[in-house]
């Protein structure tokens, strides 16, 4: 029989883990949780020189673009939402085929080599990562110069409003796709293999052997991921966007995060600005909370038991 210990035997038995923990608390304080009280700007007439002490109140008049449907803001929602459709069904399992792909190579050295090459864009910002598009893409860019040599008619992508969507998918696919099937790796090695040799025995081919070994072996990880994917839904790269917002214009591009952006850092609409960044903060942990608690149901962890 187990006996069960103080609270305070049980802190002088971990002091030393917990001290180590220290640092990594300190900074979680320091830029996670303390920065929680700005969300007061939502609630009043923010000037940056008085400070939140200072500034007038105005209860819930900050929110006023999102009940009145403001249609900046509505254009900022649907821009975001339509992205995040494409981003769910077209990037989320993308790293789960690669890695499928990656998993069946029987060569190690060319399994190594191509996930090197995959990995790479990764690390890349940004920055970077756009001016590679745009001196392939644009209208001087690599492609066009060898269509015009060739008697061809160049391409209209770079600044081309229809083509922005498909343009921001192709640029995330390119830069986080290898970098994300790490996760999916790691499982996949840890399947029994003992599964796939019973199931070659019962005569399953290798089709049959990805539905009924490896997707089940996959789906915690998968279930894991998609609920976190959900509390990021509403937040679809404002670094990427904000950089390429200018060749295709507010009405193609704007979301969320740089409608809180040009309100609030650029217009001076603090409170705004605040208010809209709270609701997509508080929306997200909603759709957190809802996919964690459907998932429990089904029978899965989710992000944590229930």
């Amino acid at each position: 029989m187990a006996v069960k210990r103080s609270l305070r035997s049980r802190l002088w038995r971990d002091y030393p883990v917990l001290l180590l923990a220290v640092p990594g608390m300190l900074v979680l304080l320091a830029f996670q949780y303390y920065p929680l009280w700005g969300n007061v700007i939502a609630f009043q007439d923010y000037q940056p020189y008085l400070g939140t002490s200072k500034s007038l109140w105005s209860g819930f008049q900050n929110f006023s673009v999102i009940f009145n449907g403001d249609p900046q803001f509505l254009n900022a929602v649907e821009n975001t939402l339509i992205l995040t459709a494409i981003q769910t069904v077209i990037v989320f399992p993308a790293p789960i085929v690669v890695a499928l792909v990656l998993h069946s190579l029987l060569s190690n050295k060319l399994r190594q080599f191509v996930q090197t090459i995959i990995y790479l864009p990764h690390f890349m910002s940004w920055v970077i990562v756009v001016a590679i598009f745009q001196q392939m893409l644009g209208g001087t860019g690599m492609i066009n110069n060898w269509l015009r040599g060739h008697g061809y008619s160049p391409m209209h992508i770079i600044g081309n409003v229809e083509a922005f969507r498909a343009l921001l998918t192709s640029q995330v696919l390119w830069k986080d796709t290898g970098w994300a099937t790490i996760l999916f790796l790691a499982v996949l090695s840890q399947i029994d293999r003992a599964l796939y040799e019973a199931s070659a025995v019962d005569g399953a081919g290798r089709w049959r052997q990805t539905w009924h070994v490896t997707l089940p072996g996959l789906k915690p990880i998968i279930i894991l991921l998609l609920i976190l994917k959900l509390g990021d839904s509403l937040t679809v790269g404002f670094e990427q966007i904000i950089l390429q917002q200018q060749a295709v214009g507010i009405d193609a591009s704007d979301v969320l995060d740089t409608y809180v952006y040009n309100n609030g850092i650029l217009g001076g609409n603090w409170g705004v600005a605040a208010a809209v960044g709270l609701v997509k903060s508080v929306v997200a942990l909603a759709l957190v909370l809802s996919a964690n608690k459907i998932a429990h149901r089904l029978g899965e962890e989710g992000v944590y038991r229930g």
